[in-house]
């Protein structure tokens, strides 16, 4: 099974490029199985522009979770602090190989309608 991720595009640039190797969630998927990640790259960019393995999900205290995976996060600690503020549980997708498309597409053709999801939903 594969999950369609929404990413801002410096994120999914530097997990295309190998230099993040984790992706930061307040939830994630809850189905069995799913073993792929589809990389939506929001506005500006707006395209469905690679594919990554799922290597594991992880789940921690936000601090704990940010002492495993600081190295290869990709993200200054402020942004992960800000981003879990509140949190007891924090999640992470550690990625596995990422494949860039030769040629970006559209949501459209990926889900059947222009609206990409907010956080990720399934394929």
């Amino acid at each position: 099974m594969k999950v369609l991720l929404s990413i801002k595009p410096e994120y999914a640039e530097k997990i295309l490029d190998g230099q993040k190797l984790f992706e930061f969630r307040k939830a994630i998927p809850k189905a069995t199985g799913v073993k792929t990640a589809v990389i939506y790259a929001t506005m500006p960019v707006g395209k469905v522009i690679g594919e990554f393995d799922i290597d594991e999900f992880m789940s921690d205290t936000p601090n704990d979770l940010w002492s495993a995976t600081s190295e290869f996060s990709g993200i200054t600690k402020k942004f992960f602090n800000e981003y879990f503020r509140g949190r007891k549980t924090a999640y992470a997708i550690k990625i596995g190989v990422a494949r860039r498309y030769k040629k970006p597409l559209d949501i459209k053709t990926i889900l059947g309608r222009e609206m990409p999801p907010q956080s990720f939903c399934y394929l």
